[in-house]
């Protein structure tokens, strides 16, 4: 049975598929088999994977495609690895990357998942040269306890690259696969839950390239659908800092928490929405106030915020008429400022269709004493 498995979800990559294979096959660490899961690719991405004869690549192909964290649960489900790589289709190992990871897991039986930096190249595999990109450096992270990464992820949101990580399999049978749901940010949803059991590490070195595509042509380019389904995940993937177990774990992941006297724990879903509260974006603000809502809905809890915080139904109320979450009244504002030039705009062509009038009026007179 091969120690590691590096699992792929291959979709329409004719152009990268092959060079990202041969990098796992060339890795210094040879104890590997390949898992990969066609999503369904309309071009020439299954063709260029027939080609490789290594026994240890499986390839299994969906008709249609299905997403993205669906063909990884396929290729997860398949595996039989201790650690499991994750490798995209687009993408290349550095060829000492699962050494260098394998032998980090092996000494360290305390981290659950390695991660490393990333070399950022472009469509062409040159290195990447646009230093104001999102992307340029975003993963060059320094190493945190996992109270702190939560910390930072509810902050500042995902900085880990997915496909540099070797992470152990037993990690999937806890926590669960990658929510099908999502398409932008099932990977940042799996490290919080990641996170909330267990510690990670990340090498301070380069391991993978990471490939940038020209005119935002990656998953998570920054195209109008995907900043628009970005922002709907996010306030989804919020939820999981409610499911905060302990006392000690909150004020761990949020020290700002000690404001608030004699945590409950039966109330950490309040203190995180008040938390939420306080950041100023109406994703947050819009998570916090759902959250209130539910609890209010629980009439024990809602005596219990009363006692003991003073939070009453009618505070909810005023928070709901303090946030405008989906910019309705900046929208009415801006429709306002349109109608009124429109009525100015017909004002005007009014008064300048009575001059006019009034001109040939007077015209007329001046020719017909002539």
């Amino acid at each position: 049975m091969p120690r590691v498995s590096v699992v792929m979800a291959s979709y329409n990559h004719e152009k990268y598929v092959a060079e990202a294979i041969q990098s796992a096959l060339d890795q210094t660490y040879q104890d590997i088999e390949i898992i990969i899961t066609d999503d369904g690719s309309t071009d020439g991405t299954v063709s260029q994977i027939k080609k490789f004869r290594d026994p240890r690549i499986s390839l299994f192909c969906f008709e249609k495609n299905q997403g993205a964290c669906v063909a990884i649960r396929t290729s997860l489900e398949k595996a039989r690895g201790e650690y499991i790589a994750l490798l995209n289709s687009d993408d290349v190992f550095y060829p000492d990357k699962l050494e260098k990871q394998v032998s980090f897991l092996n000494d360290h039986s305390d981290i659950a998942a390695v991660f490393s930096h990333a070399q950022i190249i472009d469509e062409q595999g040159n290195d990447f040269v646009d230093v104001n990109h999102f992307y340029y450096s975003i993963f060059q992270q320094a190493n945190r306890t996992r109270f702190e990464w939560l910390n930072h992820f509810f902050y500042h949101r995902n900085c880990l690259c997915h496909p540099s990580v070797l992470i152990r399999r037993k990690c999937y049978e806890t926590i669960g696969y990658y929510d099908e749901r999502y398409a932008q940010l099932p990977d940042f949803d799996f490290w919080i839950r990641l996170c909330m059991h267990y510690e990670i590490h990340v090498l301070q070195e380069k391991l993978i390239k990471f490939r940038i595509r020209t005119d935002e042509a990656n998953a998570s380019g920054n195209r109008p659908e995907v900043r628009i389904r970005d922002r709907w995940e996010f306030g989804q993937i919020l939820k999981n800092y409610l499911r905060i177990k302990t006392c000690e774990d909150l004020l761990k992941i949020f020290p700002e928490a000690a404001e608030y006297q004699k945590i409950d724990e039966n109330l950490i879903p309040f203190y995180v929405a008040m938390i939420a509260l306080k950041v100023n974006s109406p994703i947050y603000q819009l998570f916090a106030v759902n959250t209130l809502h539910e609890l209010l809905g629980n009439r024990k809890i809602a005596e219990k915020l009363e006692t003991r915080y003073n939070f009453r139904y009618i505070d909810l109320i005023r928070l709901t008429g303090r946030y405008d979450f989906f910019n309705l009244e900046r929208g009415e504002i801006e429709k306002s400022k349109e109608e009124r030039e429109r009525e100015r705009l017909v004002k005007n062509k009014g008064i300048f269709k009575t001059i006019f009038k009034s001109l040939n009026f007077h015209r007329k007179n001046t020719k017909s004493r002539g």
